[in-house]
């Protein structure tokens, strides 16, 4: 089939992220005899640099690794709710979500420990050696991507008038960068550079120096600037990209020196499901990432014909029952029942609840006969009410409720036209011995918080993803993680680790990751290997028909947004089945990238998104 790219081949090492610089010094890294996690590294601190919109090191990354020799593994960098970020302090200031942006929206900042962890354990180079590309490329400038000053433009006047901090970066001169003019970050640069300095006069081996610098990041000059803009109140803001006129109030943060200084990444073993000889691999039920695995679980044995009308509604109408037990089910502050979730006998009930129509129903089960624990506000926004119950009487089984449909009053996250509001980055590398790593890197970006004074990045807002409602699996609770949307993957093939894949977008992540997996797994090969870039391009589609992630956390009762390529058979088909559908734009779907390494040959391939012209795989 004709693709915009070739799937890359070659023998030495692929790199695919969302942004080509990274890619390109990922591989530098691989050619100067760095592993792919060495590269990784690399590559997420020039994303932080050269898409300061969709990231930054304040924010978090959930990491999926698979070592040459040894097993997968999740690296979590996803921080946790400070200690003083209770539901009871949130409501006493009359809240009843937590703001989109500002510093109440703060979690503990995950994603700089989890990539010196990563580093020290798993790479060969030294700190120095990985940040000399994000140094250089903030000292020195990068060409700004379009989006960079866009994003600053729906900002501008939080900017100017509260966020003054992030003004004297980004809006020098009183205007926003333009595309491909040299975009600097000193600060960011400087805060690098300190940091080496300060870690290599502490110690002169290669893991303690990154340690070091681990004890700098929660205590140290980084630390103490990170804890003093926490406690400094500032503007809450409208959702990101949702406009720049301030209409919060000022607040502090419950981020403290404390809360820095406990945090570190951590290890732990993926969550599997096996799919016809496949296995895929996510991080657990602090992410979304068990949704795919509930979507391939409710698949039937019998498939339609690939990209058929019948196929895009059955993928549609399994995404929705997925989506609402992660409403229901998923989230760090209670267990996840991900045995009962993904069981046979569980989704065998559950996928007797797809028909021929379009749902516009939320529709949790109920594994091991538990009745569905949702939120008042999800509830309200499934029935376009906000009264009573009505998933309250659910019987114990794969139980159907009836919801009425109905348009939320707020805005959704993702545009009529199909355009997604960006906040993320993604990382897949494969090196020649074999290792295979995925990463997620988001949050921290510039309109997230201020920039913190003399570091030069912001912190986070994954808060926002937790609920002010006591007794939820994603409840806000100090010391637990707030559900997040980012979900890296690997796939297994008869048991070998071969592919590496993600995307960001949010609530879209495991959806187009789905399409995406089906796509290499069900069409034929190229040149004797997976056709990921035929994948990637094949036309692509999202649902939204479940509470959003994102503040204000909406929701579009059967709704699905299908690029314009998918063609008119299709899009009629769906219609023709009740589906809402919003055709947006030919290429408006999907940021994926991929790597894949076949093991009985060593053969290298690398893939990466066509859309947005700023993704890019390399490799040889």
């Amino acid at each position: 089939m004709f693709t915009t790219r070739p799937t890359l081949q070659g023998t030495f090492g692929m790199a695919a992220t969302t942004h080509w610089l990274a890619s390109q010094s990922a591989m530098a890294v691989l050619e100067d005899g760095g592993n792919a996690f060495d590269a990784a590294v690399a590559a997420g601190f020039v994303l932080h640099v050269v898409e300061p919109h969709l990231n930054g090191p304040a924010g978090e990354v959930p990491i999926i690794l698979a070592p040459a020799d040894g097993p997968v593994q999740v690296l979590c960098g996803q921080g946790p709710a400070p200690a003083g970020a209770t539901v009871a302090h949130y409501t006493s200031l009359g809240l009843d979500l937590v703001p989109g942006t500002g510093p109440l929206a703060a979690a503990v900042p995950g994603a700089f420990d989890a990539w010196m962890l990563l580093l020290r354990d798993h790479g060969t180079k030294s700190l120095a050696d990985v940040l000399r590309y994000a140094i250089g490329y903030a000292a020195h400038g990068h060409p700004a991507v379009e989006r960079i000053g866009e994003t600053v433009e729906t900002v501008r006047e939080l900017f100017t008038t509260e966020w003054t901090s992030s003004a004297e970066l980004y809006l020098r001169g009183g205007r926003a960068v333009r595309p491909g003019e040299l975009l600097t970050n000193p600060p960011l640069a400087a805060t690098w550079r300190r940091l080496v300095t300060e870690a290599e006069a502490a110690a002169t081996d290669r893991e303690a120096q990154i340690d070091a610098a681990r004890r700098i990041w929660r205590e140290g000059f980084i630390g103490e600037a990170l804890a003093a803009t926490a406690a400094r109140p500032a503007m809450d803001t409208p959702p990101a990209f949702g406009g720049g006129t301030p209409t919060g109030e000022r607040h502090a943060g419950t981020l403290t020196g404390d809360d820095l200084t406990a945090f570190t990444a951590t290890y732990e073993e993926p969550v599997t499901y096996d799919w016809r000889g496949w296995t895929v691999a996510k991080a657990g039920g602090w992410t979304q990432g068990p949704a795919l695995l509930q979507q391939l679980a409710l698949l039937p044995e019998e498939l339609p014909a690939h990209g058929s009308p019948d196929y895009v509604h059955l993928l549609i109408e399994g995404c929705k029952l997925a989506m609402a037990d992660r409403e229901a089910w998923y989230g760090d502050a209670a267990d996840v029942p991900l045995s009962t979730l993904l069981g046979d006998a569980y989704n065998t009930a559950r996928r007797a609840l797809v028909g021929d129509r379009a749902s516009a129903e939320l529709r949790p089960g109920s594994p091991d006969g538990r009745t569905p624990r949702l939120s008042k506000h999800a509830r309200a926004v499934a029935t376009g009410t906000g009264g009573p119950d009505p998933l309250g009487a659910l019987a114990s089984g794969a139980g159907e409720p009836t919801v009425a449909r109905s348009e939320p009053a707020a805005a959704p996250e993702v545009d009529r036209d199909g355009t997604t509001r960006g906040d993320t980055c993604h990382i897949d590398i494969v090196d020649r011995w074999g290792n295979l790593v995925s990463a997620t890197p988001s949050g921290g970006w510039l309109q997230s918080n201020p920039v913190v004074p003399g570091l030069g990045f912001p912190l986070g807002t994954r808060l926002q993803m937790t609920w002010l409602e006591e007794g939820l699996p994603n409840s806000l609770t100090p010391g637990r993680r707030p559900r997040t949307t980012l979900t890296p993957s690997l796939a297994l093939r008869d048991g070998i680790p071969v592919m590496a894949f993600g995307t960001p977008g949010g609530d879209q992540q495991d959806q187009w990751q789905l399409h995406f997996f089906l796509a290499v797994a069900l069409r034929p090969q190229v040149r004797g290997g997976l056709d990921l870039q035929g994948a990637i391009d094949a036309p692509n589609w999202h649902n939204d028909s479940f509470p959003s992630s994102f503040f204000p956390r909406a929701m579009r009762p059967g709704s699905v947004t299908v690029e314009s390529r998918i063609g008119e058979r299709v899009i009629d088909g769906l219609r023709r089945r009740g589906h809402d559908v919003t055709v947006g734009g030919a290429w408006s779907e999907g940021r994926l990238s991929a790597v894949a390494r076949d093991p009985r040959t060593g053969v290298l391939s690398a893939a990466a998104n066509p859309r947005g012209m700023q993704g890019y795989a390399v490799g040889r």
